[in-house]
């Protein structure tokens, strides 16, 4: 397989998958964790390496080094591996899953934003998501007849806070995650709850349904609940461990234990709260956004601003929703035809959002 994204928390842990089931490594991507990187380029000696900074080609320790984004597609073009792993994060994850898909290469998809962005331009039939929540669906549907689905989400960093401390808080308070530990940009997402948006988004364009939702479970056991139309709802408890989707991901059917099993003794109560859009503004377009959800690549292009403002200290917590939300105003009668279209909405919502 290749892999996009080695040095993140879900390269790191698909590496661990991949030595398990004696998966070859053609190729890794990775960002600038070159200490990283070289470590895992000695235990699983892949053919070319991907980086992001041509400044950083002399420290890594491979004879067929390359940099760039468009270095990453002519990877794909090139490699003979069926299967990409995207584990990149963030809107340059998307040209790499579009590239893959067209290629009829399966893509192992942990990149949220390719079918946040541009889900109706995707081959659904290729993409298996390497995610708690859509795992924890897709084991619990099993060809039954559903009325309804929801995936959990944990609150964030402020759950517990009290709204007037909220306005102050600091970029370092939105990382300190209560129940795991993540990369930057996912940790402040779920703060706002704009993670858990992308993810309603993403189960649209993978269950082909709008009947979706989502609700705090506080320590994260449950990741998922289908409700069938028989009457009856069935929950996914799982550890916080992201191995079990991505052992899925990778080899289609397990068999085996990737986790321990859940103790429900000591997890003892369970407690489903509703999300608040007091709390976390994003959820005011919940319901337009399942209806409309090519808007995905406008929120998704003025959030990443939006964080780039907050963690410069350009805006305030709550202000990185007033970003989103005044764009999502602005640019709500869009219509994307094309790929060419998602590319220049996205630009235009970046220069908008930069000026808010």
């Amino acid at each position: 397989m290749v892999l996009l994204g080695s040095t993140g928390s879900i390269g790191v842990n698909t590496l661990i998958i991949a030595k398990r089931y004696n998966i070859q490594i053609e190729a890794m991507v990775a960002g600038s964790n070159i200490k990283l990187l070289n470590k895992q380029i000695q235990e699983h000696h892949p053919k070319t390496v991907v980086i992001a900074h041509e400044s950083d080609r002399h420290k890594v320790n491979h004879p067929d080094v390359r940099c760039g984004n468009n270095a990453i597609l002519t990877l794909i073009e090139e490699s003979k591996s069926p299967m990409i792993v995207n584990a990149l994060v963030g809107y340059t994850g998307l040209a790499p899953t579009l590239k893959a898909t067209s290629l009829g290469k399966r893509v192992a998809l942990a990149n949220k934003e390719s079918l946040v962005v541009a889900g109706a331009f995707i081959d659904m039939s290729l993409i298996n998501v390497i995610d708690s929540e859509h795992f924890g669906l897709w084991y619990l549907i099993n060809e039954r007849p559903v009325s309804k689905l929801y995936i959990t989400a944990s609150g964030g960093a402020f759950r517990d806070w009290e709204l007037d401390k909220m306005k102050d808080a600091t970029f370092s308070d939105a990382l300190k995650h209560p129940n795991w530990s993540m990369g930057n940009k996912i940790t402040i997402d779920s703060a706002t709850m704009t993670n858990k948006l992308f993810e309603l988004l993403e189960a649209k364009w993978l269950f082909n349904t709008s009947n979706i939702d989502a609700v705090i479970e506080k320590k994260s056991i449950i990741h998922a609940l289908a409700e069938f139309k028989d009457g009856s709802t069935t929950a996914h408890f799982a550890g916080v461990d992201m191995k079990l989707p991505i052992a899925f991901a990778l080899q289609g059917e397990v068999t085996e234990e990737i986790l321990p099993p859940t103790d429900l003794l000591s997890i003892g109560s369970l407690e489903f709260l509703p999300i608040e859009a007091r709390r976390y503004p994003i959820w005011h377009i919940k319901e337009h956004i399942l209806q409309n959800p090519h808007l995905g690549v406008v929120v998704n292009a003025a959030n990443e601003i939006a964080i780039e403002k907050f963690q410069k200290e350009q805006c305030s917590f709550f202000g990185m929703s007033d970003i989103i939300l005044d764009a999502y105003e602005t640019f709500k009668h869009i219509q994307t035809n094309t790929i060419e279209d998602i590319i220049h909405i996205d630009k235009e919502v970046r220069a908008y959002a930069s000026t808010r």
